[in-house]
């Protein structure tokens, strides 16, 4: 029985059940009904275009049809279902001989791990920060009070800056490995969605449980997590990484060490700078959160008025300009979500965005930024160091943190009054905690930060009715785009060029850009590492 691989076009609100799907690929293929025994979703995006009439499902699908299909009845085009392409596929090795110290309990260090452990490696994963049930206490306390744990925190702890980051799975990255971290996310409890949607997304409540599980999975398979312990520096001997030192005076040793630290262990970069590791700055960006009612983006993107129809999710959008080569664009938008305090050093104010599942907030909220070139940090006085960019973030995350009020309250204004260049009291509606302070975000961004944003908003405020408007509040600073370093690796081995037995893999180092990205780094890398331990044992 052949399978055939078409596309379809439902509206937003039309069936989308099995007997619905066979329904319409019959009627697409000009075949009876009964000839359609199976159709299986193979991928799902919502279209809401303006030249469409109604918000539209554009839905691609795979059908098993009994008899031949004559192409001169058929309404649509179709394809023999393509083959699965091979995805993970690595040697097993004796743990005796695959001693791995894994740093980082992000998205890249967890696949990383969970991997090198199935492949019978003797893995020990090492995170900075807490579990993540205790890693929500804390968090819960600096929002609601203020309290800040450097150890702890939205960027530190297990699961990474991720956990608390909206759960977008989104990556333009084209690999066959992505499949293979979506299909473990839904056995240890993502929805089975995330395997169809162009978009797919999980939600931070969700995320909680799903890392508990993959916890369970990396026990499981006998590896052994150490939790609230900071890798002060490395153990080389004779050009090799034998293992790392801890903040506690201990020291893990190993045949093979992966670095999967994230974007903000700035500490950490320069311990590691002063240990003589290669390392070199990259570009980033930095700006703001835009944070708007989700109904100003609902109206906006599919002409409902105020009231969203159920059929439909809360609306996102992705706007972008690079006028002069200085790219401004929304980062990370989160429907239904809310605005996070994400700073890791005490005395700065950083911002992030994040949502639940079911994206039931009253607001939506995106990053605005501003793309930061080697060239624009030498301009600013930071030099073209390996550690300028880091400078330059702790720069300003300091000065948010004063014309905040220095009690971890962000700096905020109105959009319509920061493109008039006033400054006012007056703020927007949000849902901010632990609170806004009105301030002049000119005296926290520099000046072609903020000449970029100007640019972006009268741009946007075109594109998306009342983007710009007196309801949309910009907040300071999102400042932790991606990592402002990257460490050289050889591409094949995976390896730093001068430490032997040293790999790096995810965002920290470099290398990815959200869940996705550095959940496929770490397979690489683990996959890297595998193949190495297994061509010396054949020699």
């Amino acid at each position: 029985m052949p399978r055939l691989r078409l596309d379809l076009l439902l509206a937003h609100d039309a069936e989308m059940n099995p007997d619905a799907l066979r329904d319409e690929v019959a009627r697409q293929l000009g075949v009876v009904d009964a000839a359609v025994e199976e159709v299986r979703l193979h991928k799902r995006a919502l279209d809401a275009r303006r030249r469409l009439k109604v918000p539209t499902w554009r839905l691609t699908v795979d059908a098993d049809v009994r008899g031949p299909v004559d192409r001169s009845r058929a309404r649509t085009a179709f394809e023999p279902t393509p083959a699965e392409a091979p995805r993970l596929v690595s040697p097993r090795v004796p743990g005796a001989d695959a001693r791995v110290v894994v740093v980082g309990a992000g998205p890249a260090g967890l696949f990383a791990a969970w991997h090198l452990a199935e492949m019978g490696a003797q893995v020990t994963l090492i995170e900075r920060g807490k579990p993540v049930e205790t890693r929500a206490r804390d968090f819960g306390r600096f929002r609601g009070r203020g309290i800040l744990d450097p150890e702890s925190n939205l960027c530190f702890g297990e699961g990474g800056a991720g956990t608390y980051s909206d759960g977008k799975l989104y990556t333009r990255k084209n690999d066959v490995l992505v499949r293979e971290v979506y299909e473990r996310f839904v056995a240890t409890g993502a929805p089975p969605s995330i395997l169809v949607d162009a978009k797919p997304h999980i939600g931070t409540n969700k995320l909680f449980r799903m890392l508990q599980r993959i916890r369970a999975e990396l026990i499981s398979h006998g590896v052994t997590l150490m939790f609230e312990r900071r890798v002060e520096k490395l153990v080389v001997d004779g050009g090799r990484v034998t293992g790392v030192e801890l903040h506690t005076q201990e020291t893990v040793s190993a045949d093979h060490v992966v670095l999967a630290f994230g974007h903000s262990a700035h500490d950490t970069f320069r311990a590691l700078l002063e240990q003589g590791l290669p390392m070199e700055p990259k570009p980033f960006a930095v700006g703001v959160r835009i944070e708007h009612p989700q109904s100003l983006i609902d109206d906006a993107q599919y002409r409902c008025g105020t009231e969203r129809p159920s059929t439909l999710p809360a609306a996102d959008y992705k706007v972008s300009d690079t006028e002069g080569g200085v790219g401004v664009y929304s980062f990370c938008m989160c429907p239904g979500g809310m605005i996070v305090p994400t700073a890791t050093t005490p005395g700065t104010v950083v911002v992030n965005g994040m949502s639940t599942a079911r994206r039931s907030s009253r607001f939506a909220n995106s990053g605005l930024v501003v793309s930061v070139s080697l060239d624009e940090l030498e301009r600013q006085g930071f030099g073209r160091t390996p550690l300028s960019g880091v400078e330059f973030q702790h720069q300003i995350e300091t000065a948010a943190f004063r014309h905040g009020g220095g009690n971890y309250f962000a700096p905020a204004v109105r959009a319509d009054l920061f493109l008039k260049r006033k400054t006012s009291p007056e703020l927007a509606d949000t849902h901010f905690r632990p609170g806004l302070t009105a301030a002049d975000l000119r005296e926290v961004l520099p000046a072609f930060v903020c000449s970029g944003l100007e640019r972006g908003l009268r741009k946007f405020g075109g594109q998306i009715k009342g983007y710009a408007g007196s309801s949309a509040n910009l907040i300071a600073v999102e400042s932790r785009t991606s990592s402002p370093i990257r460490i050289p690796r050889n591409e094949v081995t995976m390896e730093v060029p001068g430490f032997a037995g040293l790999s790096v893999a995810g965002e920290g180092p470099g290398y990815a850009g959200g869940i996705v990205s550095a959940a496929v780094d770490g397979l690489k890398v683990a996959q890297a590492i595998l193949q190495r331990v297994a061509a010396t044992a054949a020699k």
